[in-house]
């Protein structure tokens, strides 16, 4: 399956938001028409794409890095001092 010019947009998104002025929030409801958590129920399936990551392969694996990244804080707990036991 190819991606929407939707996907292909909320990736480019994705990769370029920092350089927009204005919340990213704010943005998304603008741009996309979507509430925050339908974007990111959207992002996350796309990132699970294999066109996705042919589409922009340095944008998707940050994501997914982010992404577990968060699990692994949730599951285990943020410590206060990283690197300390």
């Amino acid at each position: 399956m190819q991606l929407t010019a939707r996907d292909r947009h909320i990736i480019d998104f994705e990769r370029e938001w920092c350089l927009v002025s204005g919340r990213k929030m704010s943005e998304v409801r603008v741009r996309f028409g979507m509430s925050t958590s339908s974007y990111y129920r959207a992002l996350c399936r796309l990132l699970e794409r294999p066109e996705a990551l042919s589409y922009d392969p340095l944008t998707v694996k940050r994501l997914r890095r982010r992404r577990e990244q968060a699990r692994r804080d949730r599951i285990e707990g943020r410590r206060a001092h990283r690197g300390r036991r």
